[in-house]
This record gives C-alpha cells, sequence and structure tokens, in this order.
C-alpha cells in the first residue's frame, strides 16, 4: 500500500513499511523513511508506485484550468474529493486527486486552505484585485527588465531621468527604479555614481558631490525667497577716518576693515570696523530666518553659497568708495609699548577708502619690507603700525596660551588657495602667518575677545568658542567647544573668545553683533532689552544648529578641495610627485595640499620627503592609489615638521580627504583652525606620553 501524504506544508508519497497505531513507518522514494501520522494522511493507493504518482499528480496539476475549477468550487468550504468529482465528472483516481490537491494548494488567491484536504474559494472581489496585483507585478517585472537592459548599454530611460539623484542620495529600496538600478550595478560590476555618470545622469565628478551636498543641505533649492532688503539706516554718525580692508581677491563679503589715527602724546588710535547688518535685519524676520536657516556662507574652490541674499551683501558689505554701516572698536595705544590704553564701541558709518587684496599685496608686504620700510603701496603708513602692534598681541597670547599650559603655535606652515576658472584649477601656495594674515588674525581675534568681555560686563549671553578650561570631558581633551558664557580659549591664549567679526556670512557672528549692539545702545538695561535674554533656551537651538551646519559644510569644502587636488594631477599630467610624510602611511603632496594614504609605508621620520608614483585615483570616490618610488634625502619644504606634529595622536589637522576644515579663507579663521589644532595635539601627545615622562635622545 501506498500513501499520499502531507508533511510541514509539503505533499510526499511513499510506500508503507509497517503500521503502529496511529503512524505510519513510510519509505520515500528517495530511500530516507519517515513516520507519517494518520491525520497527514490524504490517499491511500495501490498503484501506480509512489515515485510515478507524484510526477503524473503534478502534470494534472498543471493542466487543471484553475479559473473553471473556481467556478466550480461554489461558495461554500469543500474537500477536495468533493471538488474533484464535480470537475473531473466522476470520482477522482489516485493521479487525478493527487493532482487536485497540489492544484489547490499552488494556487492560494483562488482557494483558501481551511484544514487538511479542505478549501474554500476566494470571495469574486477578493480573487479580481489579487488577479489585478499578479498582472501589476508582472507588467512592472517587464519595465523593470528594459530598464536594465538600457542602463546596461549605459542609456539612461526617459523615466529614471528625473530621479537620478534620488536613486543615488535617497532612494525608495522599494520602487522598480531602484530594483533596476541595483540590478544593473550588479550585473555591471560598477558603483552607482560610476553608473550615473556613465549614462549621462551627472555631468561630471564634480557635478556628483555638489549635487549630494545641495540634496542633504539644499533640498528646497538655493533660490532665496524674494524679499525687500532694508534701506540703510541714515542716522549714524560718520567716523572721522578713512577705513580699509585686506582680503583675498576673490572675497565679496567683506566684513571687516581698518583705520589708523595718529594722536598727540605718542598715542595712536586704531580702529576695526566690523559691517552691521543686523541694523537692517531684525531678530525673527525674513532676512533673519533665511541666515538662520543656512547659518553660515558655504566656500567651495570657484564658487560660494552665500548666508544671505545677494542684495544685501552688496547694501552691507565694505565696498571702496563707499560709507557704510558699521560696528567700530577703537583702540587707543601708547606707541612706545604697544599697550592698551583705552577701548571704545560704536555704532557709526564709516568711509572705506579701499580694499586691498593680498594678491597685489602679499609681495610687497613682507616682513623684511617692513622693518626696512621698504617698497610702495596703498596705506603703507597705516600697515607698519597695525603690523608693529599685531606683532604684540601675538606674543601676548602666546605668553597667556604657555601660562595655560600649552606650547607655542608653530606658524610657518603652508596654506594653499583654490583658484577655479572655466574649470581649469590653480593651487596656490602660501606660508600661514604672512604679515597681512598675521595683521587681520590678530586684530580680529582682539576684537572677538574684547567683545565678548564686553558682552559678559553687562551681563548679557552671547555665543562663544570655548577650549580647555576645566579638568574633565571636553576640556581635557582640548576639544573646541560652543557655549553661551563667557569660558577661555586656551588655544588661541584668550580669556573669552565670541565671534563676532564676520556677520554677512556667519550666524554666530550676526547673533553676537546684536548682543554688543543692545549693551552700547541700552548700557546695563541691555540684558533687558538684548534680542537674547540669559537662558534663552533658542540660543541653545542655535549653537547646535550652527555646529551640525558648519560641520556638514566642512565636509563638503574638504571633498571639493580633494576633487579639484584629483583635478589638477590630471590638467597638470603629473604622475611622479615628492610628497612629505606626515605621519605613520599618512603623506602630504608638496605642491598641493592632497593627503594619501599610502599601505605598508616604511617607519620613516615625520617631515621626511619622498617620491611618490600616482597610480590612479577616482573623482567619485576621491580614492587614490600610488606607490613609493624613492626616499628623498632632503627636507625643502619649510616647516612640514611642524605640521606633521599637528596630525601626532588623533588626526585631527589632517584626514584621507584632504586638509583642515579652514573653509573660510580669512585669516583670523585660519590662525584660530592652527590654535586648536596645536592645543589639541598637545593635549593628545600629552595623554600618551604622561606629563611626568621624559624623552631620552
Amino acid at each position: 500500500m501506498n500513501l499520499f501524504f502531507e508533511e510541514s506544508g509539503d505533499f510526499k508519497a511513499g510506500s508503507v513499511m509497517s503500521q503502529a497505531g496511529e503512524a505510519y513507518q513510510v519509505e520515500l522514494a528517495s530511500g530516507k523513511r519517515s513516520k507519517v501520522r494518520v491525520k497527514d494522511v490524504l490517499l491511500q493507493f495501490a498503484t501506480p508506485d509512489a515515485a510515478s504518482l507524484m510526477e503524473q499528480a503534478k502534470l494534472v496539476a498543471t493542466e487543471i484550468d484553475l479559473e473553471f475549477l473556481w467556478e466550480v468550487a461554489g461558495q461554500e468550504e469543500f474537500g477536495f474529493a468533493e471538488l474533484g468529482a464535480e470537475y473531473f465528472g466522476h470520482a477522482p483516481q489516485a493521479v487525478e486527486a493527487a493532482g487536485l490537491i497540489l492544484a489547490l494548494h499552488t494556487a492560494p488567491i483562488y482557494f483558501y486552505k481551511k484544514g487538511r484536504g479542505r478549501y474554500k474559494a476566494a470571495p469574486e472581489i477578493s480573487l479580481k484585485a489579487a488577479l489585478a496585483g499578479i498582472e501589476k507585478k508582472k507588467q512592472q517585472a517587464l519595465i523593470q527588465a528594459s530598464y536594465v537592459e538600457h542602463l546596461k548599454q549605459h542609456r539612461l530611460p526617459e523615466q529614471l531621468k528625473a530621479l537620478a539623484l534620488q536613486l543615488l542620495f535617497k532612494p525608495d529600496k522599494n520602487s522598480i527604479e531602484y530594483k533596476a538600478w541595483a540590478e544593473a550595478c550588479d550585473a555591471l560590476q560598477t558603483a552607482p555614481a560610476q553608473l550615473m555618470l556613465e549614462c549621462g545622469g551627472l555631468a561630471s565628478a564634480k557635478d556628483f558631490h555638489l549635487s549630494k551636498f545641495l540634496f542633504e543641505s539644499f533640498p528646497k533649492g538655493l533660490a532665496f525667497p524674494d524679499v525687500a532688503i532694508p534701506a540703510l539706516p541714515d542716522n549714524l554718525p560718520v567716523a572721522e577716518v578713512q577705513a580699509f580692508s585686506i582680503d583675498d581677491v576673490t572675497t565679496t563679503e567683506i566684513d571687516d576693515a581698518f583705520s589708523v589715527v595718529r594722536l598727540a602724546d605718542n598715542q595712536v588710535r586704531i580702529g576695526i570696523h566690523i559691517a552691521a547688518p543686523t541694523l537692517g535685519i531684525k531678530r525673527d524676520d525674513a532676512l533673519d530666518l533665511m541666515a538662520r536657516a543656512r547659518m553660515s556662507t558655504v566656500y567651495m574652490p570657484g564658487d560660494k553659497i552665500t548666508m544671505l541674499p545677494d542684495a544685501l551683501v552688496e547694501t552691507y558689505t565694505l565696498g571702496a568708495g563707499q560709507t557704510r554701516p558699521a560696528l567700530s572698536l577703537y583702540v587707543t595705544l601708547d606707541m612706545q609699548d604697544w599697550s592698551v590704553l583705552s577701548t571704545e564701541t560704536k555704532v557709526e558709518a564709516v568711509p572705506m577708502a579701499a580694499n586691498l587684496r593680498h594678491n597685489d599685496l602679499d609681495t610687497l608686504v613682507t616682513e623684511e619690507n617692513l622693518a626696512n620700510d621698504a617698497g610702495e603701496y596703498p596705506h603703507k603708513a597705516d600697515i607698519a603700525l597695525i603690523w608693529q602692534w599685531a606683532l604684540v598681541l601675538e606674543q601676548g597670547r602666546m605668553a597667556k596660551r604657555e601660562g595655560f599650559g600649552l606650547k607655542p603655535e608653530q606658524t610657518n606652515r603652508v596654506d594653499f588657495n583654490f583658484y577655479v576658472d572655466d574649470d581649469v584649477v590653480s593651487i596656490v601656495r602660501r606660508k600661514r602667518g604672512a604679515p597681512l594674515d598675521k595683521m587681520v588674525a590678530e586684530l580680529m581675534i582682539f576684537a572677538n575677545s574684547t567683545w565678548g568681555k564686553f558682552m559678559a560686563d553687562h551681563g548679557v549671553p552671547g555665543i562663544y568658542r570655548a577650549q580647555g578650561g576645566g579638568s574633565g570631558g571636553w576640556a581635557a581633551k582640548m576639544q573646541v567647544r560652543m557655549v553661551t558664557h563667557a569660558a577661555p580659549h586656551q588655544g588661541l591664549g584668550v580669556d573669552q573668545y565670541a565671534w563676532s567679526t564676520s556677520p554677512l556670512r556667519r550666524y554666530t557672528d550676526l547673533v553676537n553683533q546684536w548682543q554688543i549692539i543692545a549693551c552700547v545702545q541700552n548700557g546695563v538695561t541691555a540684558p533687558l532689552v538684548a534680542p537674547f535674554k540669559p537662558k534663552d533656551a533658542d540660543l541653545f537651538a542655535i549653537v547646535s544648529a550652527f555646529e551640525a551646519a558648519y560641520s556638514a559644510y566642512s565636509d563638503f569644502q574638504n571633498n571639493m578641495e580633494r576633487y579639484w587636488c584629483l583635478r589638477w594631477l590630471q590638467q597638470e599630467n603629473q604622475r611622479q610627485v615628492e610628497a612629505v610624510v606626515l605621519k605613520d602611511e599618512v603623506l602630504r603632496l608638496v605642491e598641493i595640499p592632497l593627503i594619501i594614504r599610502l599601505a605598508g609605508m616604511p617607519s620613516v621620520a615625520r617631515g621626511a620627503q619622498v617620491k611618490l608614483d600616482i597610480l590612479r585615483w577616482n573623482e567619485l570616490d576621491l580614492s587614490v592609489e600610488a606607490r613609493l618610488l624613492e626616499m628623498l634625502t632632503t627636507v625643502t619644504d619649510e616647516g612640514m615638521e611642524e605640521e606633521a606634529e599637528q596630525v601626532d595622536g588623533a588626526e585631527t589637522s589632517t584626514d584621507t580627504h584632504g586638509e583642515a576644515a579652514e573653509f573660510e579663507t580669512d585669516a583670523e579663521t585660519q590662525a584660530e583652525t592652527l590654535a586648536e589644532e596645536s592645543a589639541e595635539a598637545d593635549s593628545e601627545s600629552e595623554s600618551a606620553t604622561g606629563p611626568d615622562d621624559t624623552l631620552s635622545a
């Protein structure tokens, strides 16, 4: 005797070996023996043999007309034998009955299982919906297959063009478009971005990086809403100065300038003038909401995304030949020792005499020329006085920094400026700490520190950058944090540091300028009328949002600078290049700020120079492959060893995507970045060796 039975949701047939109570010992066609309970047996048959029955039953199942079978079944629950009699017109034989069971079991949209061998026909409305769903899936499968074939031929289907960025950056993984995309990438063994580039969905690798950033950080687009630009205030006193700014040639948001007035008794008054857009922007108005949404101007080689609309920037920027609103800090100095005799903060209109540019002055304003009073350039005498004070300011900061227990800063690292014109990149080396940079940096740091104290003395909160000043957590690691109260910035060597000198391009500075002006105009009552009151929760929200945006913008600029470094390699046809060892396997090219991690690099001293063979690179994932050609015996790049020290311990100043996050090209930010990195490196070094350890030669 043979049995047809159900086991674990599957149907099998075998010959009976023995029976014991309510169970059979059955041998399957494969030779395997199985214990089958009586209640699981659906058919007992003598012929054909078990293996033949299964083969013939499967054939019968494929020949059964499911639609006709569904019509025959009616709406009541039934057993398979009952339905078999109706469908076949006679009591079904073993092969027919087994075939019917298989057909019922494999058609769940037509028949619902109700028990062993018992079923019920699906309601008509449910069946139609299920059949429509199946047909839809069939059509989608055909469309998906068509997409895949197009993509494998590097042609982007029309329906995918509008979804190109979404497929790359935020895909719906249940959509047929994404499934087709993933299938094509697997078939071609290529990365999604590479396939999109080859199919024409991306214009270039640069387009990929920019589009990814905009998709994530500016999902609503870059356009500003239409809003009226406020008129310049006409009730401000006009300063009796002729101010001038010092910026890179690409700078359009000119928000800081200087003036020099010689006084009697060997005294001089130096003015630090900061553009005052806050006189036209009020908290929570349309312009404020725009600035707060962006938090900062975004910088990249050859382009930028401004925090404020161009029309407002043009209105408030400190352009040559214009008189513009400014927040001015006047510092009266004794020229014998350059000590500060007094400071005064004013809200006024400042006449701008000139916008000086690094590109025109860097070769003229050198330490040697300043020492010898050589060269001719605009505002030469004023620059000479500012230079003398800047040296004293730097010396004072370094003394205070050392008083905090930190090593002196190393300022002879090399910076790089990127200039892009019609997709042709120029990368220009500039030694950090050049006179013009130092002047701007020192005076801006002085202003930020002075105004930070000014707010604190008036009991008005602001946004400060702090580093160190404690015994645990952030402070112990010398990591920079943003706080809403005055706190030391040990890396810079100041007792407090409030970003206040870039209100056209940094939202924290805009907020602080509101607070400073409130102090100037209201004195002791400032805490009652300032836009942000003490412990204002919104101030903490601004700090959190700014840090997130600033980090994202920094990462983006790092990526874009690395992209342009790779473009430079292609443009200049550079394959064998010189590099300097920063630490272990991390190197930086000498001519451009491209960081390369060379696995298996022999152990050599930091600052040593090597020659590399650039094998290949990828402008999409920004990877570089290189091999070591030879060790060079001399170090030709001054300052490399000091730069290498900055990456000791944790790699705080470099990563595999480029140099430190100096995404604002002003001297103040560069000086600040160097001070913070140096302080972090000091902390890492001390934690690694211990303050009491001594190093032997």
